[in-house]
């Protein structure tokens, strides 16, 4: 079974065909990816309508790319996958109508998917895929959540962010340091010259009881520590203070991971999401797991960010385990917002 994957839910075009035969892991044949990072950084962020007009140049273009990168035709395509939400609205009726127009012109069925579900389970195309059941991190600049991992469609919701996601904190803070577009590695690279202990920033919700996050009140305590600083602050009191507000979202991902591994008595963690690139996330995750004697995984780095490649394999696993049945109505519904529950088994 042949699927090829439409993501569009952002600022990011992705296209992939992956192969799903038999048991074992679906096999990534190709994918191909546009950012639109460069037209957004005028701006300091998305631009929705820009974004959309965007996809709809790159779409097809790039699923031509795919196919003659698989050695494959359109004939050879099965069902044919989309991101349905949650994203933005534009941007999502694009790769629905894309997805849709051509399943119908080629007679095949279709499948909406959840951006969030493509994330949870891209991992299964690392080199190092996880085994049933995990903690998934799924830590984005839109989402932060912890979930319990049964199979596929067998999430159970253990905490997630009352107020900013940990990406937006990242995004946020280096807007307010006057770091560039994207935030978050911006921020990162610079944090790699700063010494993380030169300031006390809080770690909000770190000892609240639950699983539950919070970032809103770090971005605050950043801006307060840049007024302190004055107007013209030295590059390397930028660098701390950018590997101390690394830090202080490191520690709390790391806690709670560790807390909701406990709580589950699982040990195995799955970490997914844009986020998940990051790398003192992941040198410290490393250290915590290895302590408690907890295997942890990634997507491959390429893998991190949106792309087409996890919603053809979130597709084909839910094909595969029966938790949902293609169609051939072509509707092109998008669900801008949409709560990764509404996804789960009715059975589970």
């Amino acid at each position: 079974m042949n699927v090829l994957g439409i993501e569009s839910s952002c600022d990011e075009t992705g296209v992939a065909l992956v192969s799903a035969q038999g048991e074992g892991s679906p096999a990534l044949l190709a994918h191909a990816l546009h950012t639109q990072i460069d037209m957004h950084r005028a701006y300091g962020g998305v631009v929705p309508e820009l974004a959309s007009r965007d996809h709809i140049r790159r779409v097809v273009p790039l699923v031509r790319q795919v196919m003659e990168s698989a050695g494959r035709t359109l004939a050879d395509i099965d069902v044919v996958a989309y991101t349905q939400g949650p994203g933005l609205a534009g941007a999502l009726l694009v790769g629905a109508g894309v997805a849709c127009a051509l399943a119908a012109a080629l007679g095949k069925p279709t499948l909406a998917i959840h951006h969030l579900e493509g994330h949870l389970l891209s991992p299964f195309l690392s080199a190092d895929p996880p085994q049933f059941p995990f903690v998934a991190l799924l830590v984005s600049g839109g989402h932060t959540q912890l979930m319990r991992v049964d199979g596929v469609a067998q999430y159970e919701l253990l905490g997630e962010t009352i107020d900013d996601a940990a990406g937006e904190a990242f995004d946020k803070s280096a807007k307010l340091m006057g770091l560039g577009y994207p935030g978050g590695p911006a921020l990162a690279r610079l944090a790699e010259f700063g010494d993380p202990a030169v300031f006390d920033l809080p770690r909000p919700l770190l000892h609240s009881g639950n699983l539950d996050f919070s970032f809103a009140g770090l971005k605050t305590a950043v801006r307060t520590r840049l007024g302190k600083l004055g107007a013209n602050v030295c590059q390397q009191d930028l660098a701390h203070l950018a590997a101390s507000t690394q830090q202080a979202i490191v520690d709390v991902l790391v806690r709670k991971s560790m807390n909701a591994l406990r709580e589950t008595c699982l040990d195995r963690l799955v970490v997914a999401g844009g986020v998940g690139a990051n790398a003192s996330l992941r040198r410290q995750l490393n250290e915590a797991c290895q302590r408690r004697g907890v295997r942890v995984h990634y997507p491959e780095l390429a893998l991190c960010t949106d792309n087409g490649a996890m919603i053809a394999l979130a597709a084909a696993l839910r094909l595969r385990s029966g938790a949902q049945a293609a169609t051939a109505d072509y509707a092109f519904t998008v669900r801008p917002r949409w709560p990764l529950a509404d996804v789960v088994r009715a059975d589970a």
